[in-house]
């Protein structure tokens, strides 16, 4: 059924690819941010020193906020499962449903349950018991993220299974493997350092755009310190990370992996790596190229030897596999060349340079030397690469969903048969113009409290709920069971 060229498989694609890129603003950015605040609590702990508990008090006002919309998103997210993709529900769901159902009843209650008791008992425990807390809510934020990645990385490499002969559908064979599945031990780690990134470089952008103003100089200079040493730390990780995960394709999703590397043809022994390409993708072909010899061959194998099978080579093979198998077999198992190739590029450069500038940062502003300030070019650079980690996290995301194209699940379930085969053209577009609108205006949302939250600077944290009783010794406190509390004299 097609409206105005429009079709339900793409209207689908689009629907979940639009929730799920927005979703991924927010996640990684909770995660960092959580670790990012609770070193800051911990060094107030150990230092005793003021400033870092009002650090820990101001960007965790910010991180409840992402947290929230966060979480907002993914419900809308899980949603689709049922709406767009019965299909794949159906096929998928006694896999899918376990990982998920623990990410829920586990992860999530924990991290939600201790962000309450951080948020709202500052004075009732000690410093230590209190850091404690939101140690527990990032280590459920990264909890979680493992189990929802342990469900993404059976669609990448589908392991402990079996098929129904009855009902077609897959079947749980062993819990142990699909925990243990590689895919999701390559991936896990680069996720987790790629939310400390961009948590950091979020952090000290902001910070950035204050020196700038000359506001809360000492506050936002400790501030930038702390960010840009875990995104120092966050960057290289994230580097070595990548480096295991791509490495893994090879073998795992070789059609993913000439994508990224630009391979039409297979590869020449002398490894050649192409820096920047154009390319005809409907006839699988590289129109120019600007070569590195040995790069490919290093990035690979480590090493300067050896040869990497190309998409022409790859997608005969998966013809002459998947040949006369009802649902599987194609005219073509070809992904977005252009998609995965500058993404890539994207990620990998984008690595290189969040830690150069947390080097650059580290120096500049290090201690009794007045020369962050000085250098305003360098914050300006550091404010606008704020943006820098959600173009990063959706080019990273491009390249893990793309590069499974055209399966929903890796040699098992094409994604055209996954779709939901109730869904109209006429919902789908209401729908998406629905979820378009409301995550607009959750986006503006964000920004404008973040904004309120920076504007009205550090020394607004005393004046909520993260006040100290000591502080305001002249404040009453009621017992809400009192008697007083029944007295309607």
């Amino acid at each position: 059924m097609l409206i105005a060229g429009l079709s339900m498989l793409s209207l689908s694609r689009f629907q979940f690819a639009m929730t799920t890129v927005f979703h991924f603003f927010f996640v990684p950015f909770s995660i960092g941010l959580a670790f990012i605040v609770a070193v800051m609590e911990t060094v107030y702990v150990i230092k005793k020193d003021k400033t870092y508990q009002k650090m820990a008090q101001f960007w965790g006002k910010i991180f409840l906020y992402s947290f929230a919309v966060g979480v907002v998103t993914g419900i809308i997210q899980e949603f689709q499962f049922g709406m767009n993709w019965s299909e794949y529900s159906r096929f998928m769901g006694d896999i899918f449903g376990a990982p998920l159902a623990i990410e829920a009843l586990a992860a999530f209650f924990l991290e939600s349950t201790f962000i309450g008791l951080w948020m709202f008992t500052w004075d009732r425990f000690k410093p230590g018991i209190h850091a404690l807390f939101i140690w527990l809510v990032a280590f459920g934020s990264s909890l979680s993220a493992l189990w929802i990645l342990a469900a993404n990385s059976f669609m990448q490499n589908p392991v402990g299974y079996m098929i129904n002969a009855k009902t077609g559908r897959v079947q749980m064979t062993s819990f142990s493997q699909v925990i243990l599945n590689p895919q999701l031990w390559n991936e896990f780690p680069h996720v987790i350092f790629g939310a400390g990134v961009t948590a950091a470089f979020v952090v000290a952008g902001c910070c950035a755009w204050r020196l700038l103003k000359k506001d809360h100089e000492h506050f936002y200079r400790k501030s930038l310190k702390v960010a840009l040493i875990i995104g120092l730390l966050a960057s290289v990780g994230s580097i070595a990370s990548g480096d295991t995960q791509t490495r893994f394709l090879i073998n795992n999703q070789p059609m993913k992996f000439a994508a990224m590397e630009g391979l039409y043809k297979n590869s020449t022994n002398k490894g050649e790596w192409a820096a920047i390409a154009s390319f005809d993708t409907k006839a699988h072909k590289t129109n120019w190229s600007v070569d590195i010899p040995h790069v490919l061959n290093i990035l690979s194998y480590h090493k300067l030897n050896g040869t990497v099978k190309g998409q022409n080579t790859v997608n005969k093979e998966l013809k002459a596999k998947y040949a006369g198998q009802k649902g599987k077999a194609l005219k073509d198992y070809y992904v977005p060349m252009k998609t995965l190739f500058w993404s890539f590029r994207i990620m990998a450069v984008a690595g290189g340079l969040f830690a150069l500038l947390a080097i650059v940062g580290l120096f500049f502003n290090r201690k009794k030397s007045q020369a962050i300030m000085k250098q305003r070019w360098f914050l300006y650079v550091l404010g606008l690469c704020l943006w820098l980690p959600f173009i990063v996290n959706t080019a990273g995301w491009f390249v893990t969903e793309f590069g499974r194209y055209p399966w929903v699940v890796y040699g098992l379930l094409t994604i055209a048969d996954a779709v939901s085969p109730t869904s109209t053209v006429t919902s789908l577009l209401f729908t998406n113009i629905v979820y378009f609108c409301l995550f607009a205006g959750l986006g503006l949302i964000m920004l404008i409290l973040s904004h309120r939250v920076l504007k009205a600077g550090p020394d607004a944290v005393e004046t909520n709920n993260y006040n100290s009783m000591k502080d305001a010794p002249e404040a009453k406190v009621e017992d809400p069971f009192g008697q007083e509390a029944f007295n309607h004299d």
